[in-house]
């Protein structure tokens, strides 16, 4: 019995198909990765906060057996099954957004994202990604058979979905999660003309927010040049930029960044890509652009060979959300995109997010196990028609 409390045991692997088990050791690499990197751009700031430089790495680890064990058993669920309970899922989530909006949020760094249950402090709008993949895939795959109620009530509760996120303010969630409601619906082949309408929408909305924001704003305008204030609205970025560029080509080794102590804020979340640069220089951070483009083009294989269109918008929605976020995350790090706070996936410290982009793979990997069937019956197929050629050979022989 104690092999089902073992998140890293699966009894029946051996029946998985080849990208199932694939996409399973890529994530172990993609965690034990993010592991060793949030070791060394935390241990300066843990030992300066509370005396022990391992806390965020035992926290971060504990989160992620957590979510390993999760996973564990909801890739033995069939998809077609998680999706009878998304909604009732769905609705609970965005219940617990509604509830940081309503005054029982934790207020950190100016906004309330958070909401504590005893010692354990969760941000509801990560945990919201999984099911807006499972969700948005089962709505979009059957549009064409549902009624203009139907569509009507979804689009009303993913859109009160966005504003609820984008009011704690949380606008960079709200973006990921609104681009991925979006390219979703047009993989699912929804008319141009009416995700025109809701991506216009989708503009106007942000451009609110910013001007609504003052803070929002300051990030827009100083990410052009951050050098004009480097000691005020750009100095995150300009201490991402040294630290990026102290790296070289191949870096100043394991932990021996400069800009983690205490020149960087928040290194070990929204700027670990900055610290991850600096040491292990411009070859590591392309080979860790590789490996994501890697996992990608995995994800990518998974939803074209799957033959129902449910599991194909899942598949592709995974693939959109973790490598989304991780290029969003890289370009803010780089300057490339004006500065967010959204973490890199499975690198940056935050028990939520991590958690939730372990489910994403689970979700993921239980797609490719659910290639399975069709390549057994394939392989049936061909079998029987080779037995049936080579006895209609003995016939004419």
């Amino acid at each position: 019995m104690l092999h089902h409390v073992i998140p890293f045991y699966q009894p029946n692997i051996n029946q998985w198909t080849f990208e199932a088990r694939l996409l399973r050791w890529l994530t172990f690499t993609w965690l034990f990765l993010g592991l060793i990197i949030l070791f060394s751009a935390s241990y300066p700031v843990a030992l300066d906060e509370v005396g022990n430089g391992w806390y965020y790495f035992v926290r971060q680890s504990g989160w992620i057996l957590a979510g390993l064990l999760a996973s564990k058993y909801i890739v033995q669920i069939p998809i077609k099954t998680l999706l009878k309970y998304s909604p009732f899922c769905y609705g609970l989530v965005l219940i617990l957004i509604f509830a940081t909006i309503l005054g029982l949020g934790e207020n950190v760094n100016g906004a309330e994202r958070w909401l504590r249950f005893g010692a354990v402090t969760i941000q509801p709008s990560e945990f919201l990604k999984p099911l807006i993949v499972l969700q948005s895939a089962i709505v979009f795959a059957g549009w064409q058979r549902k009624s203009w109620f139907e569509r009507g009530m979804w689009l009303f509760i993913f859109a009160i979905s966005l504003v609820a996120i984008l009011l704690q303010p949380n606008l960079s969630t709200t973006s990921l999660c609104g681009i991925t409601f979006w390219l979703m619906a047009l993989a699912a082949g929804l008319p141009l003309v009416q995700l025109g309408g809701v991506g216009i929408l989708g503009l106007l909305g942000g451009f609110i927010s910013i001007n609504i924001n003052s803070y929002q704003m300051a990030r827009i305008t100083s990410f052009r040049d951050p050098w004009a204030d480097p000691q005020g609205v750009g100095y995150q970025l300009v201490q991402s930029l040294l630290a990026i560029g102290s790296g070289k080509i191949w870096g100043l080794g394991f932990g021996m960044s400069q800009q983690k102590l205490f020149y960087l804020p928040i290194q070990y979340t929204d700027f670990i890509f900055a610290v991850f640069s600096e040491e292990f220089g411009f070859v590591g951070a392309i080979a860790l652009i590789l490996f994501i483009m890697f996992y990608a083009t995995i994800a990518l294989i998974v939803a074209l060979k799957s033959t129902h269109p449910i599991n194909r918008l899942v598949a592709l929605g995974v693939m959109i959300l973790l490598t989304g976020q991780s290029l969003l995350n890289i370009g803010v790090a780089t300057g490339t995109l004006p500065t967010t706070g959204l973490p890199f996936p499975m690198l940056s410290y935050g028990g939520s997010s991590v958690t939730s982009s372990i489910l994403l793979t689970a979700l993921l990997i239980r797609v490719a196990i659910e290639l399975d069937p069709e390549s057994a019956s394939l392989c049936t197929l061909t079998k029987l028609q080779s037995f049936r050629f080579s006895k209609s050979l003995r016939e004419l022989t």
